[in-house]
């Protein structure tokens, strides 16, 4: 097996041993960046010397560090997480050149863990969208087949590890944004409970929403990055105290006397009959290894994207108000006519943000409008906590949901770009584990007849990412299509 093809936990393994240096480790992932990237545009920083010298240091302390979980690991992260010194831009024309003083806590873990963080990936533009096509810095391309998206917002991530650029991402989600991608780019996605993982230092999009979690090759690397990320933290006051399991102990999966349930009443229409192949013989597979799966009824998932297009554009109405050129990022030049405070905030904000989130602010600002916040607003909270009602009534009688991650493989580049409906219907499987706060795994489920990817979704209960985690363990185990590497993976 190509050293691009080892697993997270098989590479730390090796670095820990002395079997391999962590030098020699990145090095070889920066040299797979510069072959393969060009095509790709997974990255919008490569951190060449100063990953080098971070895995020097990592060389340096392996002894002192042997017992770290990450050590040694290449790893990248999504470009609304602050990296300290390290351009951290939204992929938005408005934070061009900003580097932040400080780290995000899920980066001072990784450090701590013993990664090395190897570049920041490309994504929409403030993680507002379901393509990468509305990054300021270009589109990224999908490995598997570069005519097609690789999902987003998280696409950057998703391609870098597709790729074999690097065996884990760490990025965000506020309505499908790791697991999306995940499934279009067939790797591992896991969006943990709202609160498991801090999000300071994360560029707010719906703060009610965002969640921070790993893209890897395997569910046991997803395991390992969230052990390393999760947990309390005082400077993020949504953070949860709730206790972190070990969760290395969980391997291998097993399925027995689990329950799964499918609300096939939300299948019945607009889905791929290749995506709904995939997903059946997913069931079958955990079936067969001993879990009951039983029909259940989702009545308000319907709702759930027309809910979540209301909460989250507003709560970014309110998260965008702060880039106005005043303290940081672009300041839009006077252009002779006005010279007021007013004309510097409409000129920046007209030049800083592209058309989607421009579409999502003013989306936003009309529903907490006077005259119009307890229609929609109010009335989207209110649904929401129905959607939220009816998980918890489903969790009564089983350990996990299933769904398709996505109704349709990847499309085309440009093929919705211009219809943002057809683009926001695309969510409708993911968007009710951000409404509700749920733990959710995106795990590879095969491949279409042309070659591209399929995703198997399962959400769990509150802090129960053990139970998807146990079973997308299963599901690996049974998977033919383990082996499969890109076109655009570099030899």
């Amino acid at each position: 097996m190509a050293a691009g093809d080892w697993t997270l936990t098989r590479l730390r393994a090796a670095v820990a041993g002395g079997d391999v240096s962590a030098r020699e480790v990145c090095d070889g992932y920066l040299r797979r960046i510069a072959a393969a990237d060009g095509r790709i545009h997974a990255f919008t920083t490569v951190l060449g010397e100063a990953a080098l010298a971070r895995a020097e240091e990592v060389d340096r302390r392996r002894d002192a560090w042997r017992d770290r979980p990450l050590l040694g690991v290449p790893v990248t992260v999504k470009d609304v997480i602050c990296t300290r010194g390290v351009p951290t831009t939204a992929c938005s024309r408005i934070l061009a050149g900003y580097r932040p003083p400080y780290d995000a806590t899920v980066v001072t873990r990784l450090l701590d863990a013993g990664a090395v963080v190897i570049g920041k990936t490309n994504c929409d533009e403030f993680a507002m969208g379901s393509s990468t096509e509305h990054s300021a810095l270009g589109a990224t391309r999908n490995p598997w087949a570069p005519d097609r998206i690789p999902g987003g917002s998280s696409g950057g991530a998703a391609a870098a590890v597709a790729a074999r650029l690097a065996p884990a991402s760490v990025a965000s989600d506020t309505g499908g944004s790791i697991r999306q991608p995940a499934a279009l780019c067939g790797v591992v996605g896991l969006k943990p409970t709202y609160g498991r993982v801090s999000r300071y230092g994360l560029l707010a999009f719906a703060s009610s929403l965002d969640q921070i979690g790993p893209l890897t090759l395997t569910v046991a690397d997803a395991a390992a990055v969230l052990q390393a990320i999760a947990g309390a933290d005082p400077a993020d006051a949504t953070c949860a105290t709730e206790p972190v399991p070990a969760l290395a102990g969980l391997f291998p999966g097993d399925a027995r006397g689990a329950r799964i349930g499918v609300p096939r009443a939300a299948l019945a229409a607009g889905v791929d009959p290749e995506v709904l192949r995939a997903f059946d013989a997913a069931l079958a597979v955990l079936a067969g290894r001993g879990a009951a799966v039983v029909d259940i009824d989702l009545p308000h998932m319907a709702y759930a994207v027309p809910v979540y297009y209301l909460v989250a554009p507003a709560e970014a109405s309110s998260n965008l108000a702060r880039y106005d050129g005043v303290r940081y990022g672009l300041r839009a030049a006077p252009d002779g006519r006005e010279a007021t405070l007013a004309a510097m905030y409409d000129r920046t904000r007209d030049a800083g943000f592209g058309a989607e989130v421009k579409r999502r602010i003013m989306l936003g600002t009309y529903a907490l409008s006077a005259g119009y916040y307890d229609a929609y607003y109010v009335h989207a909270q209110r649904v929401r906590s129905l959607i939220r009602g009816d998980y918890d009534q489903a969790f009564a009688d089983v350990d996990a949901v299933a769904m398709p991650t996505t109704p349709t493989p990847a499309y085309r580049l440009g093929e919705h770009v211009d219809d943002p409906l057809a683009m926001y219907l695309g969510d409708v499987f993911t968007v009710s584990a951000n409404l509700t706060g749920l733990p959710a795994i995106s795990l590879p489920a095969g491949f279409t007849r042309a070659g591209l990817p399929i995703g198997f979704q399962l959400t769990a209960r509150p802090f129960d990412e053990a139970t998807l985690l146990r079973l997308g363990d299963v599901l690996e185990q049974d998977a033919p299509w383990s082996g499969a590497r890109p076109p655009l993976a570099p030899a």
